[in-house]
């Protein structure tokens, strides 16, 4: 698997006794093996048997993302198409949990609202349309700010390249009308980017299925609200 979170659990040794001496053998973003010993620690013990829990937990969990990230990268591995997170992260865990899928050879999509404006489901029934909801958008949002819409069909694939989005997030669409969406955008507005979304998982075939389409992105929220808990123990010697 690959190692993320490595800093973070030294920090939380440290903090708890500032005499615990750390020396890491591998470094954060690492492929590592089975039984690999990735640190060796130095202290009292009741203060490593203290900090040893939280310091792990940060470790097993965020190496479990990079680990994930890392195996969805590869699915992809050959195309154009980048591996994004999405913000659904673990509250107060965002900038660490993305730092993760960065380590595992991901990209991050947007960290907060102020990042750029996507326009979903509900804003587009609020808004009265996708029309609608992209002008309101465009009156609004700093000039740089690229808008993306939420597409389900690909009528509103259509709808979205009409009202000048920049961004298309096809979401929860199969392969084919996936591959038609694409077809459509690259022949009608080859500037605008791509992006496949929902429920696509994290099962190799699947991604590289979708990748295959010629999307430029695909946003994975199973990066970081599934990733399985990477298996990491503190052994006294």
């Amino acid at each position: 698997g690959v190692v993320a979170g490595l800093s973070v659990a030294a920090a939380t040794f440290q903090l708890l006794d500032e005499h615990i001496v750390i020396n890491l053998l591998v470094r954060d973003g690492d492929t590592v093996h089975s039984d690999q010993v990735l640190a060796h620690l130095e202290g009292p013990a009741r203060s490593l048997l203290s900090a040893e829990r939280v310091a792990l937990n940060f470790l097993g969990h965020l190496s479990g993302i990079a680990t994930v990230t890392a195996r969805c990268v590869q699915a992809v591995e050959g195309t154009s198409t980048r591996v994004l997170d999405t913000r659904k992260t673990t509250p107060g865990l965002r900038s660490l949990e993305k730092d993760a899928v960065l380590l595992g050879g991901g990209k991050n999509h947007r960290f907060g609202l102020s990042d750029g404006v996507l326009i979903k489901d509900n804003h587009i029934k609020a808004a009265g349309g996708i029309v609608q909801a992209v002008t309101a958008a465009r009156r609004s949002a700093q000039h740089l700010l690229k808008i993306e819409v939420e597409c389900e069909t690909l009528a509103e694939v259509s709808l979205a390249l009409e009202a000048g989005a920049d961004v298309l997030l096809l979401d929860n669409m199969d392969v084919e009308t996936m591959q038609a969406a694409v077809k459509l955008v690259r022949h009608t507005a080859p500037g605008v980017l791509i992006e496949a979304s929902g429920n696509i998982g994290t099962n190799p075939q699947r991604l590289a299925a979708v990748a295959a389409t010629g999307v430029d992105f695909i946003s994975l929220g199973a990066l970081t609200h599934s990733a399985p808990n990477f298996d990491i123990s503190l052994e006294f010697a």
